[in-house]
């Protein structure tokens, strides 16, 4: 058995698949768009064969993103190198994203960092 894929609503579609394509590499399929209901998505494919679907439709809530909060919390994308987390995570840092932990080895042996992405949403990167 495998995860097939995992899905977020975001605010801002176009914005939240550049994101994805511009660090880590995504492929986007053409979207989908229902005209009945005006849902929109994108289907982002990575390298290993991963995918995150990335929805928006007019209805949708926005609650606050704590980084304590239950149920899901962060993605994780490994980068497969310490010197390809350092390079992520210098070049997300200089596009003004919050870096909020590493890079660094954690007591658990990941070399990791992670980071506020696009709409808030936390991201770690690992080797």
């Amino acid at each position: 058995m495998r995860i097939e894929h995992i899905a977020m609503y975001v605010n801002d579609l176009e914005k939240t698949k550049e994101f994805f394509v511009k660090y880590f590499n995504a492929i986007p399929n053409e979207g989908y768009h229902n005209q009945k209901t005006d849902f929109r998505s994108y289907f982002l494919s990575f390298d290993d064969g991963a995918r995150l679907e990335i929805m928006n439709k007019p209805q949708r809530e926005d609650a606050g993103k704590t980084l304590t909060r239950t149920g899901y919390i962060h993605i994780a994308f490994s980068v497969g190198s310490k010197d390809a987390v350092n390079e992520l995570t210098e070049k997300i840092r200089k596009d003004g994203y919050s870096v909020i932990s590493g890079p660094r080895t954690t007591g658990d042996g990941y070399y990791e960092s992670c980071i506020i992405g696009i709409e808030g949403n936390q991201i770690e990167i690992t080797e």
